[in-house]
Order: structure tokens, then sequence, then C-alpha cells
């Protein structure tokens, strides 16, 4: 995703770098057509259409001209162009014809409407020059020769649309210095090693199979121990504050959606609908709101004085994703959320924002997540909005008071709200420093309107209740995803699908060594007997590779003293503790989810 010049400090290094990057391709491909190569987060890219394939070994040659341009302190100039200039001077590059097209009829480099008075410029180093609107900086003497890499190529559709050609795209990043260059890469290889997918597999938790399909997970019984610990915390710290359990099915009427507003909005996400005859098609459940507002309005009569309701629910929903989209747990089709709608009064949205904020609080901070951000997600001048300027100015303004009422910082990002009111989500960071929107808090005056949605007030008229959407973790799987990764597979005690394992040191101790697993199992811990024939330096190798929290070791003095010798699987020796002991010690952890 582009990045914001404004906000971005590395956005004007790697504006540079992606055009001596295109100035070093070109050399190497003097016929080569370039597309568009913009700054992204961490880095930058560009998309080329090339005579033959790229290899790795293109990468390193690069590399070595883009260093020979750096060292030439060519100046980047700016110019502006009539649409004319520019057809001459991209005659022979038909992206940039199309590109020039579309700035003469007042579209942006990405198709959109562009605001303002458009203007064609370019930008030109050395023998390179293209169509940009800048920055850049002063010359090419500015970058670091030490503190650049390519990282990758990959395909890339001319605009995204897989009707159009596919491109090759060359992944770069960019920094200030060697050191910052190498502390990124050195984040990447820690991600790399955390990655969930491979360490899904490795620990056995989920897998993806040819004969289920894409983008739909199947798990083992270590995989929904977990699933299942993660959604009874969230349950019961709703259950404390007063969030009532419900269940809405998985397949609704396709005409609900068409009322609500989600069919003319995500039915590209859908899947297929179910036809029983013309008047009565069913779709897969894609969100549960519609649902929500349905068993409300099933209550009969609701007054003021019934109001706030809060109906959570972990339902399991259906999104037909690009099968491109698709990445591991992260961005599946079959997705479980920990929703909840908030059926509240207009003058009780602050209240019960705060109780939601205090509820995403509890549950982030327990997942050790406690550096986070707040995007204030507005409504953008295109989109799929409903359009009811009155009722979306009273959601904006009420989402804004309740974040300034709760001392909560923010930020406002225009076009990212959902297409029926403003959103506050939460951005967390993980131990390696990446960011995930994980919680999110919506105001909405519009849909509950949409569908009915009524109760009577204190002067004896019906009102449309005001609906606050909000998600905790998000869903199961894509949280799970990120908590594999911010966990490295370590779970904490109380999450962990295996808590212990119980070693016999050899196989005169084996009948201690199942009484042990017994009588931890019957208190409530999950415990597994290692009785392999391996010495026990395998074992507890093995266990640490399953990243198992706690291995009891057992021989004749620990037989002799109804003990266990205690090592985490971090490598600490705890020493010999009676079995009682350890017992209080590990309930207490998990009691406390320590």
């Amino acid at each position: 995703m582009p990045v914001d010049p404004k906000s971005d400090p590395y956005y004007r290094l790697r504006h540079s770098l992606a055009h001596v990057m295109a100035q070093a391709v070109l050399e190497i491909f003097p016929d080569g057509k370039v597309a568009i190569g913009p700054p992204i987060e961490n880095g930058f890219y560009y998309d080329f259409d090339l005579p033959r394939p790229l290899t790795p070994e293109d990468l390193t040659e690069i590399e070595q001209r883009m260093k020979r341009i750096i060292a030439g302190n060519h100046p980047f100039i700016y110019r502006e162009v009539s649409a004319e200039e520019a057809r001459q001077l991209f005659a022979n590059q038909p992206y940039k014809l199309e590109l020039i097209e579309g700035l003469a009829k007042g579209l942006d480099e990405y198709g959109e409407t562009h605001h303002g008075d458009t203007v064609i410029s370019t930008y030109r180093q050395d023998t390179f020059e293209d169509l940009c609107r800048g920055p850049h900086l002063n010359h090419t003497g500015e970058i670091n020769p030490e503190a650049f890499k390519l990282m990758s190529i990959a395909g890339a559709y001319w605009r995204g649309d897989e009707k159009n050609r596919q491109l090759q795209r060359i992944y770069g990043t960019g920094w200030n210095t060697k050191e910052e260059l190498e502390a990124y890469l050195h984040q990447l290889e820690e991600a790399r090693k955390r990655d969930h997918r491979r360490l899904g597999k490795e620990l056995g938790l989920f897998f993806f199979s040819d004969d289920i399909g894409p983008g739909l997970p199947i798990f083992t019984p270590k995989g929904e121990i977990i699933r299942h610990e993660m959604e009874k915390f969230v349950r019961e710290v709703q259950t404390r504050y007063g969030y009532q359990h419900v269940w809405t099915g998985n397949v609704v009427k396709e005409q609900l959606y068409r009322k609500s507003g989600h069919y003319d909005n995500y039915r590209d996400s859908m899947f297929p609908p179910m036809v029983e005859s013309e008047d009565l098609v069913f779709r897969l459940k894609p969100m549960n709101c519609p649902s929500h507002m349905t068993l409300y309005n099933q209550l009969g009569v609701i007054s003021y004085r019934d109001l706030p309701l809060r109906f959570a629910e972990f339902a399991t929903l259906y999104r037909y994703e690009d099968s491109g989209a698709l990445s591991g747990l992260t961005r599946v089709r079959a997705l479980t959320q920990d929703d909840c709608h908030i059926f509240c009064r207009p003058d009780q949205i602050q209240e019960e924002f705060s109780l939601a904020l205090q509820v995403i609080r509890e549950v982030l901070g327990t997942y050790k997540f406690t550096d986070y951000k707040v995007r204030l997600s507005l409504r953008g001048n295109e989109g799929k909005y409903v359009q009811d300027d009155e009722k979306w100015e009273q959601a904006t303004a009420a989402l804004r008071a309740a974040l300034e009422a709760n001392g909560v910082e923010y930020f406002e990002a225009e076009g990212e709200a959902a297409f029926y009111g403003p959103k506050a989500d939460f951005l967390a960071r993980d131990v390696l420093g990446r960011e995930w929107q994980l919680s999110t808090i919506q105001v909405d005056f519009i849909q509950p309107a949409r569908l009915g949605c009524e109760y009577i007030g204190e002067d004896d008229k019906p009102h449309t209740p005001v609906v606050l959407h909000r998600a905790v973790t998000g869903t199961t799987e894509r949280f799970m995803g990120v908590l594999i990764e911010h966990y490295g597979g370590a779970f904490p005690l109380w999450l962990a699908p295996v808590q212990a394992v119980v070693i016999p040191i050899t196989d005169k101790q084996m009948e201690y060594a199942r009484n042990v697993r017994q009588r931890l199992f019957a208190a409530g811990l999950r415990v597994e007997l290692d009785d392999n024939r391996d010495r026990m330096q395998g074992k507890i190798r093995r266990a640490q590779l399953q990243k198992i929290p706690y291995m009891l070791i057992i021989g004749a003095r620990e037989e002799a003293a109804d003990a266990v010798a205690v090592r985490t699987r971090a490598g600490e020796d705890l020493g010999a503790m009676p079995v009682e002991t350890f017992l209080a010690r590990a309930l207490e952890e998990i009691r406390t989810r320590s």
C-alpha cells in the first residue's frame, strides 16, 4: 500500500530509490516498459514489462548499477509539462500513455478522481525521466549506498486488475543508515521464524487441504484447544461486563442483506446464492449485524429502560475472498468473529463506548498487546457509503466525543469507514513491532433504521436505537495467526495446547510417571507422558521444539519424594518440588492468565 509523503519520514528516500532502480533496470533492458513505482511501508517497488523473466541474479546486477547511479550525485529535476508534451516524451511507454490520458481527464495514477487542479509533472535524474508528483531528495548522492537492498520479485497485474497484463514487480527496502537496514533485515528473519503458517504446521495446530479448498482451515485437536481457550476467555470477560451471548445460524435469506445495504456493498464478497425459488434465495452468512437486528426485532416492545441490550456471538462467517488475497489464517474464507452489537439510546453512546473500551483493554492487555494506537476511520469522498449526511455527522461526532471523553489519543483516516458508519480501529504492535488491526468499535445510526429497529422512548413514542458494532479480537482465525507470531508459538500456560509433559528418566519410573500424569490431568492440566524409549535429553529437546511450557523430569529421587524436577521450555531449571506444589503453581498461573 502506498504511504503518505506527509507522514512517512522515509518517503523521499524510498521514492528516489524507486526511480534509481527503474533507471538501472532500463539500462539492462533498454526496450523495457515501466509502469508505476511508489514508496510503500518499509520500502518501495516498481512494476516492469520486460522481455524475459527476472532472476535473483538480476537483482544483484541491478543493485550494482544503482550504486553507480547514486555515486553520480545526479540531481532530481522537477518540471511541469502539457499532456501533449507528456505524450511525446513517453511515446514508447504504453503504461505511461494510459496514465497521461487519465491525468488529462482528472484521474490520478490509480485511476481515481483527483480533487484539485490536475498538473502533469515529471522528475528526471541522469538518463531517466518519469511521470511523477514527487517529492524526491535533492540528488542521488543523498542516498546511502550501504543502506538499501532489493528484496524480491513478484507478479503484479497492471492496476491490480487480473484482466490486464501481468507485470514483474521488484520490491526493495531503503533506510538512512546501514544499521537501520541490518535491524530491518534481522526483524524480517525473526518474522520468518515466527511465520504462523510454518509454526502452525510444525506444532500441529492447523492445516489446509486441497480436498476441502483454499481459505478453509482445518484445526487439529491442539489447534482447537487454542481456539476454545481464546473464545472462552473473551466469553468470560464479556459476560462479566453484561454482554449476552446469542446464536443466529449460518445461512440467511438474501433479502435481509438487500434491506441492510450489505448486498449492494458486499455482494462480490459473498458466496454464490442458494436458490430455492425465485422469491427465496439464501446466502452463507458474511456478517452478523442484520441477524442481530432481526433478533432485536423479535423481542417485542422494547422500552428505553430496557436499553442497552448487548448481543455477542462467536459466529462463523463466510466471505468469498479472492484466491490471491488468501494468506494462512490471516485471510481466510471461513472466519469466526467475536462479534457484538450494542443497542442503545443516543445518550448512552459514551457510556457503552467506555464499557467496550474496558473489554478491549483487558483482553489485549492479557495477550500482552499494550502498544497500540487508535485510528478514527471516517467516510471518504469516494466509496460505497450510505448517503445520509445528517446521520453520518451524528455518528462521527458521537464517536469522536466518546474517544475524547475516554482520553483516547487517535488519528483520523478518511475513506476507512464501514459503509454505514465511522469506526475506532485499534492498531496494535506485536513483539517485532509489526502493526495489526485487531479490535474495532463502530457507531451505526443507519442500519437500525433500515431494518426497522425501534424502542419506546420516555415520551411514549417510537425511536430508532443506535447500534455499536464491536469486536475485541476480530476473528478467531486471524487473531490466532497473529498470536502464533506474537508468541513465536510459545503460548502462555493458559493458552498452550499441551501445558506440561512428564518425562521419566528410565522405564523404572514409568508407573510413577503415569500416576503423576493422571493426577495432573484429573486436576485440569493438559498433560502428556513421553514414554518413548529415547534418552532423557532427546525427550527434553522434543518438548522444547513443541514449545511445551513445563517439562516434569522423574527419576528415582523424585519418585521417592512424590516430586517432579521442573524445567521450562526456555531452559530454566526450577529444581525438584512436590507434585502438589507444582500443581498449585500451574493452576494459579492458569487462573490469572499471567
